[in-house]
């Protein structure tokens, strides 16, 4: 098996094979929260106008997402795992917008599978990549409004490779605790914590909290993620 590591948009469009698109802080832990809490269907998109296409169609839809961290205006959530209640989303579809995230997952059409990743899931994401044993995987970080590398979505990476290959990292623990101070500090602001609460921050390294990952399928609507248990 071939894993290779990609970075940011250009390298989601270069992405083959089974493909992981990692974002930590925060789209990819969301879904996974959202998919836990009850939604009845999460589907991505890369632009606002498309967001709100889907509200004129359906005005049932709960618009989440960010640009530049904050809230979009107009939707009913950023994207922040721990502002957003259980009984918020339970039965709800969900239209997701991110910088970095849904970016990826919709540029990455050159895979033969999509699935999302982050630590919140990780130990399930190996575990689907080695059922699948694909000859090509593609863990690609998106990083930072898919521009800048973040040192949370190389980790997440590392770690999902470590684990397909059976080859633990024996600094995973303190490597995630210095997220705080290298890849999270903003999380730590006083002055953001109206954009990037605190909470987010500790909900996002949970590590292989849920046992499902989640897959990008395409249907006439256009992108929906499906809820696959693997452990």
């Amino acid at each position: 098996m071939n894993i290779q590591i990609l970075q940011l948009l250009e390298g989601a469009k270069r992405a083959e094979g089974l493909t992981v698109v990692i974002d930590v802080l925060r789209a990819f832990s969301l879904e996974c929260y959202l998919a836990h809490r009850g939604a009845a269907e999460l589907r991505p998109v890369a632009t606002l106008e498309e967001a709100f296409a889907w509200r004129d169609r359906d005005p049932e839809v709960l618009l989440v997402g960010e640009r530049g961290g904050a809230k979009c205006e107009g939707f009913d959530f950023g994207n922040s795992p721990s502002s957003i209640p259980t009984e918020a989303v339970k039965g709800r579809r969900i239209i997701h917008t991110t910088s970095a995230g849904t970016q990826g997952l919709t540029q990455a059409v050159r895979a033969d599978e999509r699935i999302t990743g982050s630590l919140v899931n990780a130990a399930a994401v190996a575990a689907y990549i080695r059922r699948r044993d694909p000859e090509t995987v593609s863990l690609v970080c998106m990083g930072n409004a898919g521009v800048r590398e973040a040192p949370e979505d190389l980790l997440c990476a590392e770690y999902i490779r470590s684990l397909v290959l059976g080859e633990p990292l024996p600094d995973l623990e303190d490597r995630i605790r210095a997220l705080q101070w290298h890849g999270g500090a903003h999380f730590f602001n006083p002055d953001t914590q109206h954009v990037y609460p605190e909470p987010d921050f500790w909900l996002c390294v949970k590590r292989d909290l849920f046992p499902f990952v989640l897959r990008a399928e395409r249907d006439e609507l256009g992108l929906r993620m499906e809820k696959v248990d693997i452990l």
